[in-house]
């Protein structure tokens, strides 16, 4: 790569565990034009190197972690980093996007991804000091909780490492374990059960520390633009920089948004009123931080002292586990709940995972699926706090109905048969996070087209719905509807093609809200970073590339219109209360749209014109 290009390094790490080796990649212009980094260098490598028929907990998958060539800038919000391999929870597609330092530091250290492969005999850790790597014995950290490793591993290494590890759920092969970093404050890459991939290779961290500088082409010009558009950014997220994501409970259960009684009912206003962000803050919270480079600050450190439970402090609950644990399990404590977040943080698990199985268990307990012969002779009852805390720490130990818990919906399903799969909620094996399809159409034909499953993050459609500002940037200019039938599968696959930019780049996508930044900002800064001109088309193409080669492996794995679902609580029982009491997603409609716009054929697969399009050929997948 020419020295001139700024905001790569140009260096791919590769790191194997069975040799004991490492090695190093160079990438060019032509490799970031066409994959452009973060998600997109992700689904390339894992495309090429992982295959659909290899056992995810095996020695062929790989555990990647790929920054984007904004990670690491004077760019806000750029802090983030994209965690991929082939999923061990769905056995598709997987991948996870996390904030905090580690993608930082990884780029000052000099490399744009890290790729593991193999798996070692024993546990270890990779240590990672700018141009030193090595692979070190990890056997006295292995059983440590993701607060603990990070002190534990700085020891070891530097002062300013920063650390990203599994915890024990993970080195238990959970398939709903995810990769946490900057210890209490709990970052997470938390979806599609990754973190086994690391306990099936022993990796119990990576440690990086770097004192690289990254290169800007035209610096003066992107402090320029950044210092325009920050306040509109600030304005735009002020609720988030105040009560955090938490701040989404009341509005979301306002609109029909939010999970109640494991997806069956319409509202809980009560119960919102007292686990909401403005309850946290105005109990728990000791202070707000930031991701590095962000201007917003949505992260909450809370201290409980002298409550219930023993001392609870730090990341306070996001908002998905506030409608998980509280809504979908019928819990209105706050104390239990951040409790039972701490809890899930320091065993590595994924709380919108754990509170999705729980909220079943209740619902299959109450209609017989569950008995007391799989409960130790427990009673499961909605909103008991001391059952659902035995289950959280079941399912993070593995023990008792953690057992089967631990292995998410798919295990689940293989254990309690036909009549479980009625009333579990997920998508392609992955449960849904805490927003409705039923609130917005577009949001049900993301969650059943997303490649990793059930997946908002992955359109964020339904922040588009309706509003005229945040349609413009997708070239809609006319806002539709929540509740409309048409023109959804058409939205849906234009803020997929979007955020798939924002996952390459890397960018938190709270930036986008009201309007901030832009696709033509985003163009503009790569090439005031890089000196590769961009324009907004060839970006959008991008992000349109990297969606059709994600929904190619997973074609690979077997995936086909059968799999673009979603339950059929979702689709045909309306809540009858609440703010979309009685809205049905007309999910085969929008398909039709929605293939048809894609350039897919009727069986959700891509058309070889449509492919040739986008650069796609046979040696690409």
């Amino acid at each position: 790569m020419t020295q001139l290009l700024g905001g790569y390094t140009g260096r791919m790490l590769w790191v194997d565990l069975t040799n004991r080796s490492t090695h190093i990649d160079e990438i060019g212009e032509a490799y970031v034009k066409k994959w452009l980094g973060g998600s997109g260098f992700a689904v390339d490598i894992v495309s090429k190197m992982v295959p659909t028929h290899a056992d995810p907990l095996g020695p062929d998958n790989i555990l990647g972690f790929f920054t984007g060539p904004l990670t690491g800038t004077v760019v806000p919000s750029s802090g983030r980093h994209c965690v991929a391999g082939k999923s061990p929870l769905t056995n598709i597609w997987g991948e996870a996007s996390i904030g905090g330092s580690w993608g930082r530091a990884l780029k000052y250290a000099g490399y744009d991804s890290v790729i593991v492969i193999g798996q070692a005999s024993e546990p270890v850790y990779i240590w990672i000091n700018d141009d030193e790597i090595e692979i070190r014995p990890a056997g006295e950290l292995w059983g440590m909780d993701t607060y603990e490793i990070e002190g534990a591993i700085r020891s070891l290494t530097h002062p300013k490492a920063q650390v990203l590890s599994i915890g024990p759920a993970g080195e238990r092969l959970s398939r709903i374990a995810g990769i946490f970093s900057d210890g209490y404050e709990g970052r997470t890459a938390a979806r599609c059960g990754l973190g086994a991939i690391a306990g099936a290779k022993k990796l119990k961290a990576i440690a990086v520390y770097g004192a690289k500088t990254l290169n800007y082409v035209e610096k003066d010009k992107l402090l320029k633009s950044i210092r325009e558009v920050i306040p509109n950014i600030l304005t735009n997220s002020k609720g988030l920089a105040d009560l955090g994501t938490a701040g989404l409970v009341i509005p979301c259960e306002k609109i029909g948004d939010f999970p109640v009684k494991n997806w069956k009912e319409g509202s809980w206003e009560e119960g919102a009123m007292k686990i909401n962000g403005v309850v946290l803050k105005d109990k728990y919270l000791i202070k707000q931080f930031h991701c590095p480079g962000c201007p917003i600050g949505c992260g909450r450190t809370i201290s409980i002292k002298n409550g219930k439970y023993p001392n609870v402090y730090g990341g306070g609950p996001e908002y998905e586990t506030l409608g998980l644990f509280g809504g979908s399990c019928m819990i209105d404590d706050l104390e239990t709940i951040c409790y039972a977040n701490e809890l899930c943080n320091r065993y590595g698990i994924d709380t919108i995972e754990v509170g999705n199985l729980i909220a079943f268990c209740m619902e299959a307990y109450e209609k017989g699926i569950i008995t007391k012969d799989d409960t130790e002779g427990r009673e499961i009852r909605w909103g008991d706090s001391e059952i659902f805390l035995n289950l959280v720490k079941e399912i993070g130990e593995g023990s008792g109905l953690g057992l089967i818990l631990n292995q998410g919906f798919p295990g689940v399903i293989r254990r309690f048969g036909n009549r479980a799969k009625e009333i579990g909620i997920f998508t392609k094996g992955l449960s849904f996070p805490a927003h409705d399809p039923r609130a917005s159409n577009s949001l049900a034909v993301g969650y059943a087209t997303s490649n990793r499953g059930a997946c908002h993050c992955d359109s964020f459609s339904y922040k588009f719905a309706g509003n005229k500002v945040m349609s413009q940037l997708l070239g809609i200019d006319r806002p539709i509807d929540r509740f409309e039938k048409k023109g959804q599968g058409i939205l849906a696959a234009k803020a997929q093609n979007l955020m798939a930019i924002f996952d390459s780049v890397a960018m938190c996508k709270f930036t986008i809200f009201g309007g901030s930044v832009t696709p033509k900002l985003i163009a503009e800064w790569l090439t005031y970073t890089t000196g590769l001109e961009w324009s907004v088309e060839e970006l959008l193409q991008c992000g349109e590339r990297i969606f059709n080669m994600k929904r190619l492996y997973n074609i690979k794995c077997g995936i086909d219109r059968n799999d673009d679902s979603l339950p059929q609580r979702i689709i045909k029982e309306p809540r009858g209360n609440g703010g979309a009491a009685e809205n049905l997603p007309p999910l085969e409609l929008m398909l039709e749209e929605y293939y048809e716009y894609r350039g897919w054929d009727q069986q959700g697969v891509p058309r070889k014109d449509k492919l040739a399009s986008l650069g796609i050929y046979s040696n690409d997948n």
